[in-house]
């Protein structure tokens, strides 16, 4: 839960109520040390408990292989997962059954989340030195990625493609991917019509903790992969950081979060739509605004509150909003941009009259989105760029899922004699500087020769 700051004034409601507890600030130093505790809110989530339980699950798949997967799948999921291998003909027939229009929504996000991707593909080097030695760096992909597509509240089909695709564009050629099954041993239809767009082939019917042991070990079913990519819950996260170093993997995924700055000209029920589209995820989802106008923070909790009346997921809105929801009165765009940066939002909105100039002064953030007609959504979805993105202040040192998650590259060197004469000196230098006397006699004896 939030806990009360200096210059908070919304009012404390009565026990039980679901009126909107949405905090607000007007100090600065305040409103920081705030946002870094909503940055690092699951950091105590992630006990000594939970670690301990998913190092057994390691362990336990590790070791009997296919069954534990079965059964834990029982006992976490409620279903057995018989057999663990989705078949083809259920993809197919997953596309068939869905609808025009979605397909039609399907196929145009890949296309364009296609389109960016390729132009993510790094070249490879080839520089001819001084002393006409030759120096390189090459890039080949991993050959099997593992793609984890999370269950549980929501299904989602656009993680299938933002996984699949940077994957299929890096030339992996073996794409295993693992997702929960539903209370009917089932997997959601749209996530299967997804991955057959993707030309994903091999999906198995199992999650949590125990999946990513299967993709890190290998079973008998589940074939052991160089890379993990795709978000998940607590325990999802812990067992892909357990397995680290057996395999790469991309990111560990905190809960999403959206931080918007917003001047005077932004509309009141655009920014609380947006502040809603986040906090709707989760309980622990983060929706964040910074705003110089007064008459906006005002506004913007009434907005919610009308938004709010009768949504599909109020509930879980509700406690994301009050728990880790924040309005923040800001003396200038520059203190606003400060603020951001001390949060490294994952996803940043910038609802205000001259976006540019203020996304030039951002240095942190994981996506920037420009302007009064770029809601977040279009960024989940289909605008092309990746939507994994660095969550709870992670953005300060790295970006999206891209090609290159899936992609290794090796350095190629080749000297020539007139090379290692013109620079082997200093390498018998360096290496007898540090005591390494075969270092320096491998050049010394091709030099004498």
């Amino acid at each position: 839960m939030a806990t009360s700051l200096p210059n908070a004034t919304s009012p404390e409601p009565e026990p039980g109520s679901s009126a909107l507890r949405l905090e607000l600030l007007r100090d600065p130093e305040a409103a920081g040390k705030r946002l870094e505790a909503i940055a690092w809110r699951t950091g105590s989530g992630q006990s000594r408990a939970a670690a301990e339980r998913v190092e057994a699950i390691l362990e336990q798949v590790q070791r009997e292989g296919d069954s534990a997967l079965i059964e834990l799948t029982e006992r976490f999921d409620g279903v057995r997962p018989d057999p663990l291998r989705i078949p083809l003909a259920e993809l197919e027939a997953a596309w068939q059954a869905t609808p025009v229009d979605l397909q039609e929504a399907l196929k145009l996000a890949h296309r364009r989340i296609v389109d960016f991707h390729q132009r993510q593909k790094p070249a490879d080097l080839d520089v001819k030195g001084v002393h006409g030695e030759r120096l390189g760096r090459r890039w080949r992909p991993v050959e099997r990625a593992g793609l984890y597509v999370p269950g549980g509240r929501a299904s989602y089909p656009s993680t299938v493609l933002m996984n699949a695709v940077p994957a299929r564009v890096a030339g992996v050629q073996r794409l295993v991917m693992v997702t929960p099954p539903g209370s009917d041993g089932r997997v959601n239809q749209t996530v299967l019509a997804a991955a057959h767009l993707a030309g994903i082939e091999e999906i198995y019917r199992v999650g949590g903790a125990q999946a990513i042991a299967a993709l890190a070990f290998g079973t008998a079913t589940i074939p052991r992969v160089d890379v993990i990519s795709g978000p998940g819950n607590l325990y999802v996260t812990l067992a892909k950081k357990a397995v680290y170093g057996r395999v790469a993997i991309d990111s560990l995924a905190g809960p999403s979060e959206v931080l918007v700055i917003a001047d005077h000209t932004a509309d009141p029920e655009h920014v609380a739509a947006d502040l809603l589209a986040q906090a709707e995820h989760d309980p622990l989802a983060a929706a964040i605004l910074l705003t110089t106008s007064e008459d906006l923070a005002r506004a913007v909790p009434a907005a919610i509150e009308a938004q709010l009346e009768g949504h599909p997921r109020g509930a879980i809105t509700r406690q994301a909003l009050n728990d880790w929801g924040l309005i923040v009165v800001c003396p200038s765009l520059e203190e606003a941009a400060r603020l951001s940066d001390r949060f490294a939002p994952e996803h940043l909105e910038l609802q205000v009259e001259r976006p540019e100039p203020l996304a030039e002064r951002i240095q942190q953030a994981g996506a920037i989105f420009l302007g009064a007609w770029t809601p977040e959504a279009v960024g989940d979805y289909l605008a092309g760029p990746n939507h994994t993105l660095p969550t709870s202040g992670t953005a300060r040192f790295s970006g999206a899922l891209s090609v290159e998650t899936f992609l290794r590259h090796t350095s190629l060197i080749r000297f020539n004699r007139a090379a290692l004469e013109a620079t082997g000196a200093a390498v018998i230098t360096l290496a007898e500087s540090e005591g390494l006397h075969s270092h320096a006699e491998s050049v010394r004896r091709r030099l004498a020769r």
